[in-house]
């Protein structure tokens, strides 16, 4: 099978970018920078962008084009090269399992996105003021009401643009990584890019609306958002989110860059690449999402802004902003459709790494693979669906698998790289065809800062929340069914890793690997240290 590769430097920078932008560049980063400290947050935030965002992203880069240009585009197999150990693949299994769950309940928000988007353009959602009809609107509209409410006859409208969003990723995952990912990312980036400026502009130039209340301005919006609250340092949940934001909006510890970087070639550029794309997520999450969401709510809302949880800011309150906003229906439809290109981007990212591990271990063709991805992922998206009451079966996939995994992952990633894979054979791999170069001090945050960075914010983030969910999840049925579903998928991907691990030792696929000296070259004139 021919080895799928990025056509050009931009595009997997442009697909790496959409693979983290999404919806938490919009929604999730200004609550959370609003909840703890404001302009406050911004200190633990790039604190984590440099110690642990940049420096592992530069970490899976240089991974995922390692064990690429061996021959392994899925994780199990990059994580056999690095380490030739008959354990190191099953640790692969969690860099499939987190983007496939995640894309079971990514893609029912990212079908919400595209109903909003729709209504906006009909008209059919301009409401006028007034929160209750937007938030009846949201719960028939997802279905909180009750599990199978979204089966019946008022509430099946979701399950049509789920079909449309549905089969438009299955349809560009299909195409692959080239003439699929690439080729969408490279005209839904800059699409995205002039919605999230002609919102901007009209936030910024509202003024004040109401006379009557003069706080309720630009500038108070700015700066309920902005304004630093130095005290919120001192709390150790300040850093946690902070820490807890760059995974989400980096996509580090998803499993997704390390594929991704799999298809360069040998002189591809790891390090500018890498900072690029990191660079173009922080400029959605900080310049377009942080002027935006919470400043524009505030202006209408007042201090009540302040009070929405990521959903309830995104689908109920800003609602509320468009339908006082002069042409609130244009720029409410601009967001929405925005916000359904930067799901999408992000769900196809997703299923990418599922699908490269189906085709290398089993040797499946592009339409097999990703025809049996789609009869697996429906089977999740249909549970989600279901149990839609009070999103209990989303949330609960959420936390344990978007966000404690996603922990897990990356302290794994960690150790393996600096630990075994080895940071000077790494700083010599990420510099073949670097037009920069990686300070010395990074690989040594790598080592010994960054797994001890993740520890600490991993023992602090279950000792806040583990406790709580998994009363919830003895509690309520629904819960503990999402957990044994999830539990029941390991266990699949599991003995699919085992029978791929047993074809490619049949199939000799790492006998030039073992005491090959050439799998780990060394540059001429490389630092010896």
């Amino acid at each position: 099978m021919a080895r799928e590769q990025w056509g050009s430097r931009i595009g997997v920078i442009l697909a790496v970018a959409g693979s983290a932008v999404g919806l938490g560049n919009f929604l999730r980063f200004p609550g959370q920078a609003a909840q703890n400290g404001g302009g406050a947050f911004l200190l633990p935030y790039f604190i984590s962008l440099l110690v642990l965002g940049v420096p592992l992203c530069w970490a899976e880069w240089t991974m995922g084009r390692f064990g690429g240009v061996r021959g392994f585009n899925s994780a199990p197999g990059i994580y056999s090269v690095i380490w030739r150990n008959p354990i190191s693949k099953y640790f692969g299994s969690l860099a499939i399992l987190i983007p496939l769950v995640i894309y079971m309940y990514y893609v029912v928000i990212e079908a919400w996105c595209l109903g909003y988007a729709y209504h906006y353009l009909t008209g059919s959602l301009m409401k006028g003021e007034g929160a209750e009809a937007y938030q009846s609107f949201f719960n028939n509209f997802v279905g909180t009401q009750a599990d199978g409410h979204l089966l019946s006859a008022g509430g099946r409208q979701l399950l049509l643009f789920l079909a449309i969003t549905f089969i438009l990723n299955f349809v560009l995952i299909y195409r692959g990584v080239s003439k699929g990912i690439e080729s969408f990312c490279k005209v839904a980036m800059p699409i995205m890019v002039v919605c999230a400026l002609c919102v901007l502009v009209r936030v910024l130039t509202l003024g004040t609306p109401d006379a009557d209340k003069p706080d309720q301005s630009v500038l108070g919006g700015l700066g309920f958002m902005w304004n630093p609250k130095l005290e919120k340092l001192k709390d150790p949940q300040t850093w946690l989110a902070a820490s807890g934001q760059i995974f989400f909006s980096m996509s580090v510890g998803f499993g997704i860059i390390v594929n991704y970087s799999s298809y360069l070639r040998r002189n591809d550029d790891v390090v500018l690449s890498g900072l690029t794309s990191a660079s173009m997520n922080e400029f959605f999450e900080v310049c377009l999402g942080g002027l935006i969401t919470l400043p524009a709510a505030f202006i209408f809302l007042g201090l009540s802004a302040g009070g929405f949880g990521t959903f309830g800011l995104g689908f109920n309150a800003l609602p509320n902003v468009f339908a006082a906003m002069p042409a609130g229906q244009l720029f409410g439809f601009l967001w929405f459709f925005m916000l359904f290109l930067a799901a999408i981007t992000s769900s196809l990212s997703m299923l990418q790494p599922v699908i490269a591990f189906f085709e290398e271990a089993f040797d499946l063709k592009r339409h097999a693979s990703a025809t049996f991805l789609g009869l697996l992922s429906l089977f999740g998206v249909g549970f989600v669906i279901y149990f839609s009451k009070d999103m209990l079966a989303l949330d609960t996939f959420d936390f344990w698998v978007g966000t404690t995994l996603i922990f897990m992952l990356a302290m794994i990633q960690a150790v393996l790289y600096g630990w075994i894979f080895g940071i000077k054979r790494g700083h010599v791999e990420a510099h073949y065809g670097a037009h920069i170069r990686i300070p010395w001090f990074v690989q040594l945050m790598l080592k010994y800062v960054a797994p001890i960075y993740l520890l600490v914010i991993f023992v602090m983030f279950c000792i806040n929340n583990v406790p709580s969910y998994a009363r919830t999840i003895l509690a309520n049925p629904v819960a503990l069914g999402s957990i044994l579903f999830i539990l029941g998928i390991m266990a699949f991907l599991l003995i699919l890793i085992y029978i791929a691990g047993k074809r490619w030792e049949a199939q000799g696929r790492y006998l030039n690997l073992n005491n090959d000296e050439s799998a780990f070259p060394v540059l001429p004139q490389e630092d010896s240290r």
